[in-house]
């Protein structure tokens, strides 16, 4: 599957810190699929500005479809 593939899986996230100092970024899907992922806080930072660059692609590409 891609990115650009649909899907009828509906998932939970849930980010936060954990007690280790670390960024945990759970997944929980259907069929009982469970994905915790920690990161050091530079990297979710990291993440965090992916997630925002995607963000704006998107929206780049919503106003093209206008």
């Amino acid at each position: 599957m891609g990115i650009n593939d649909p899907s009828d899986t509906t998932a939970n996230l849930q980010i936060g810190p954990t007690d280790a100092g670390m960024v945990r970024i759970y997944v929980a899907a259907d069929g009982g699929i469970e994905v915790p992922m920690d990161f050091d806080p530079e990297e979710a930072e990291e993440i965090a500005e992916e997630i925002r660059a995607a963000a704006q692609g998107a929206r780049a590409m919503a106003r093209k479809k206008r």
